[in-house]
């Protein structure tokens, strides 16, 4: 889909993410970013 991350766009934003868990475990970092870029489109 149009908003969807490329697997070229991940690859450069991943290494920004915090690696490290605290707390609740993390959910699928790429499709909460999917879904912010969703929401921001619409």
């Amino acid at each position: 889909m149009r908003y969807e991350l490329t697997n070229y766009e991940w690859a450069a934003i991943k290494p920004f993410l915090r690696n490290k868990p605290r707390g609740v475990p993390r959910v699928n970092d790429r499709c909460v970013l999917n879904g912010i870029f969703w929401v921001a489109t619409i």
